[in-house]
Parts: C-alpha cells; structure tokens; sequence
C-alpha cells in the first residue's frame, strides 16, 4: 500500500486513524520519513539533524502492523509513532554518542528508562538526532557531528542542546521527537525552530541511561508540533523508576489522570497569566525588538481570547539566575560519575576529553565546567548556592499564590536565532547568549515553549509558559489554550525539488 495522504504535519491521532481507516500501515510511515530522512537531512538542504538511522525500523513497523492486522486492534498508546530521540539517550543496538567524537561508535545493550517505555507504547525509534558534546550549548556545534541547520533559515543555528530533534521534528522528518532540558535545550531550539517543546518537573521522567548535565535540573521532554502529541508523551513517559530515585516526586501526579484527557477542552479564558517584562529583550536593539513585536502580538490575541494578563516581577531575579547556577560547581562530578560506571562507552570522564582536546572548542560552557572543582563541595558557596535557590523557588511560588497565576509567560530567549556565522565566529557563546530559560530550570520549575510568530524576516519566536512544581496538567491547559489562540505553528519551506518525498 503507498501512502496517499501527506506526511508533513501529521500528528499522533492522524496516522494512528490512518491506521484504523486501512490508509496507511506503519511501514508506509516510517518508510515516508526514511525518505525524507534521505532526501532533506542528508542529501538536498543537508539539515544534518539525524546522527543515526535505525536499522531495524522497518522490521518493528511490519510487526505492528502484522499485529494490527490479527487483533484489529493497537498495539498501545503511541502503535506506530516513528520517533526521533536526543543522541544523549540510550538505544540498544543503535550507536549513542552523546554528542562527543571519542563515543562515535558506542552501542548500547539497553535502552535508557524512558526509550523503554516509549517501545512498550508501542512508539518505533527512527533514529538518533544531533547535538553538542553531553548537551554543554545552547547550539549544535559537536565535534561528532558538526552543525545542524535550522530549517527555516540554513543559515542559521537551531538552537541546542536538542538542536537535532528541534531541526528534525520542524522539518517534518518524524512524527514526535525526544529532547533533554537541563538550562533550556528542549525550549531553546524549540524556540528557534517553531515546535512545543515541554521540560517537566525534574524527576517526573526517569533519566536513567541519558548522560547527565546538571543532575537535579535534567530532564527528558517531548518536542513536537502540537500540545496534545506532547501531553501524549507524557502520558507514556512520566511514572515512577526505581532506578532513579528522583522519580519518587511521581507521586505528585497520582490523582491527576491522563494529560491527554486533560486539555480536551482547554482554554485560555479567565486563565491569570502573569507576564514577565524584566525577562523581554532590549527594544533598542532591533533584534531584541522583533522577538518583543511577536510576543507583544500573542498577548493581545490571549488578552481579546479572555486570558487576564497581570504584569509581575521576580525580585532580585538577576541575583538568583546567577548565584544559583550550579554548572561550574556540579556538573564535572555528576558527569564523570556517569562516565566512570560505565566503561564500556570509552570515556573515563570529562577531564580526559578536555585534556586531549577531542571535544568541539566552540564550547566555552563546556570548558568552564572541566574547570571546576572535581567535588561541589570544594566551592565554599555551595552551600549558600542551594540555599539561595531553595530562596528563590519559595519567592517565585509566593508570586504565583499572591496574584492568584495560572502561569507565568516571557520570551524562551531574547533574540531570534543566532547565524552559525554568529556562534562560530565568537560573537555569541554559550555564556553570553541571553537565554531566560534558566529561569524554570534553577527554579526545578515545568515550563513549555509554544509557537508564538515569526519575525519580520520569518524566524520563529518561543513564547515560554512557566508554572510550578508537579503543576504539568495546568501548564498544559495553558498550552493548549496559547495555542489554540495564536495557533502560530507552519512547516518550513525547503523547496520543491524534493517534492516527491514532501508527502
């Protein structure tokens, strides 16, 4: 059977009625993004967002599918989802390089937690997707894979550290894709390339297999091209893991039912949303100024949907994003303990990649880490910096209570995507990039990036939604009514020649 309906912007519920109707089997799925896998990511526009392809894809969609045809029935939640997932995840049997050039080929012989439950769903890895060396950019320079491009403008970055899923998801080359957010790298590149990308409370997703960054701020999230693909995910994804035992917070979610069900009927009417101004970019600046005309745009048309809008602010708010960072205190610890308890990836640790120089040097955050202090508590502030955040978090959640929010709302980062002239060329690092996704992050806060508009000159613009801890089904209420409203979503356009593969 060929597949006779189009491809691009497909979601969960399309391909899975597809499926029901006798249109199209999960092999004609996964072999139409195959091709165009091959014909706009390593050949055409050459996006280089995908590092690997699955070699046994095929074969698990005509097991769905010779399942389908026995039982009549899906096999699970996400039967025949082909998903795209972040290098920094374990996949048994297909290579993990974590971004780094000396993991190039490293085959993992189990799959992280999260990969597990996305197979029982019923989900097919496609393939592995770009990004820096272990996450360390807000961009996708990596010295395994090079730069990945956005696709609505190649020659611009698309954000990172989940820059592959972000290119990959926007591009229509897989159904859903899988990111990690430790400071924002699900939100950034999501940002930068027009998707919902969701960072959960930490803990409400085991990361046992993923290489840590940060270990109490990591998570893994969905990055998809609706809300619901995204409150799908979660659904499959969120749940306990005896092998993390961050996980235990999942009790939090107990009562709460399906994300799914949840925003069936979402809306942002009578939403409180308060809105950050102190987190919007310099109007003076024309690039800071065009990522504020989107977002200004998007809170009128929340404000005439029937959202009310309240102005608030975060005291000292500059104080806590930079005293609470925790990457040059932690990081070269939970990093290297990863890398110690498993041998077998070849990579006694991060000081022996700084050492040798085998990492991508356009990664100043990455060198900062490395010099830092082997052990957290040789920084005489450690303490004070955990202190301070467990400060901030309660000032933030005070916020919320006393003006009676639903959400807070800023802009993901304050300027549209840098030029990879721009991140190569040292006008931008990791460490200067104005970013607010920090925020949530330092907070241990959920937050979603929702598709809010495009510049003048057609680059994405982030709209971040945050709220507090466990408080996932509201922000997706949220989400899901933003979206509704400003429904700012479209695929790019990289050009007709491939158009036999574009359906």
């Amino acid at each position: 059977m060929s597949l006779d309906w189009d491809i691009q912007e497909a979601t969960i519920d399309s391909v899975q009625q597809a499926y029901r109707d006798g249109t199209a089997t999960a092999r004609d799925v996964v072999q139409a993004y195959l091709d165009r896998i091959a014909a706009l990511d390593h050949a055409g526009p050459e996006l280089n967002s995908v590092i690997t392809v699955s070699e046994t894809a095929l074969d698990e969609a005509d097991a769905l599918d010779r399942a389908f045809a026995a039982t009549g029935e899906l096999t699970g939640a996400l039967h025949g989802v082909p998903v795209l997932v972040k290098d920094q995840a374990a996949t048994a049997g297909i290579r993990t390089t974590f971004g780094n050039i000396n993991a190039a080929d490293y085959v993992p012989t189990e799959d992280a937690t999260a990969i597990k439950k996305l197979k029982a769903a019923g989900a097919i890895i496609l393939g592995k997707t770009t990004m820096p060396d272990f996450a360390t950019s807000w961009f996708s320079t990596s010295s395994v894979s090079g730069v990945t491009k956005n696709p609505y403008d190649l020659t611009r970055d698309p954000g990172g550290s989940s820059s592959g899923s972000g290119t990959a998801v926007a591009a229509n080359l897989a159904l859903v894709g899988i990111g990690e957010d430790t400071g924002g790298s699900i939100r950034v590149p999501a940002s930068f390339c027009n998707l919902v990308g969701f960072r959960v409370t930490p803990g409400m997703i085991s990361r046992t297999g993923m290489s840590p960054l940060l270990v109490p701020q990591d998570t893994a999230g969905p990055m998809t091209r609706t809300v619901t693909d995204a409150a799908k995910l979660l659904d499959v994804l969120v749940g306990y893991d005896p092998t993390d035992n961050f996980t235990t917070v999942t009790r939090h979610h107990r009562r709460s039912g399906s994300f799914t069900e949840s925003i069936k009927n979402a809306t942002v009417v009578d939403k409180r949303i308060g809105v950050l101004r102190s987190a919007f970019g310099d109007d003076s600046d024309s690039a800071g100024a065009a990522v504020n005309d989107v977002i200004a745009h998007a809170l009128k048309e929340l404000a005439a949907a029937g959202a009310e809008l309240v102005d608030v602010e975060i005291p000292r708010l500059d104080h806590y994003v930079s005293f609470t960072s925790l990457y040059f205190t932690r990081s070269r610890d939970d990093m290297n303990r990863f890398f110690a308890e498993r041998p077998e990836i070849g990579i006694s640790g991060v000081d022996e990649v700084r050492r040798n120089g085998t990492y991508d040097r356009h990664l100043d955050l990455f060198e900062g880490i490395t010099d830092g202090p082997e052990d957290p508590r040789a920084d005489p502030e450690y303490l004070d910096r955990l202190l301070a955040r467990e400060e901030f978090a309660r000032s933030v959640t005070a916020l919320f209570i006393e003006h009676a929010l639903d959400a807070v709302v800023f802009p993901d980062v304050k300027l549209p995507a840098p030029t990879h002239d721009d991140v190569l060329g040292g006008r931008w690092t990791c460490l200067t990039y104005p970013t607010n996704t920090v925020i949530a992050s330092q907070l241990h806060f959920p937050a979603v990036s929702v598709p809010a508009g495009f510049t003048a000159n057609g680059l994405p613009v982030g709209l971040e939604i945050m709220s507090t801890r466990f408080e996932e089904t509201t922000l997706l209420h949220v989400a899901r009514g933003v979206e509704r409203v400003v429904g700012a979503r479209r695929a790019p356009e990289l050009g007709t020649s491939h158009e036999a593969v574009l359906r």
